[in-house]
């Protein structure tokens, strides 16, 4: 009878320390933008803030109505510059400033 009245208590693990466990494993991860069901972004986290204001390299921007795949920081073979993107994010060399507020989805991929 030693296990009877116990209380199992689920622990909820806060958002922020998920984000720091994805940091030191270089895991890539995939995230859900704000009102943008068909774009989604891909990449290895490699800094963020307290305002979930991540900065993802490797990024690659997917797309799923067309069920294709762009790497981000590209350069514009028109222009020859390197593009920038919507929402607020700036790519660099594949190094993407992602606002916090556009973050829904944060997961392992």
């Amino acid at each position: 009878m030693a296990g009877r009245g116990t209380k199992i208590h689920k622990v909820m693990v806060q958002p922020i320390n998920l984000i720091f466990k994805f940091l030191q494993s270089k895991q890539r991860v995939q995230v859900w933008l704000y009102e943008q069901n068909k774009t989604r972004l891909e990449g290895v986290i490699i800094g963020f803030d307290e305002y979930m204001n991540l900065v993802l390299d490797d990024g690659e921007e997917i797309h799923l109505k067309q069920k294709t795949r762009r790497a981000l920081g590209a350069l514009n073979q028109m222009a020859g510059e390197m593009l920038f993107w919507l929402l607020n994010n700036v790519c660099v060399s594949g190094r993407v400033l992602l606002k916090g507020d556009n973050v829904t989805v944060l997961m392992a991929v």
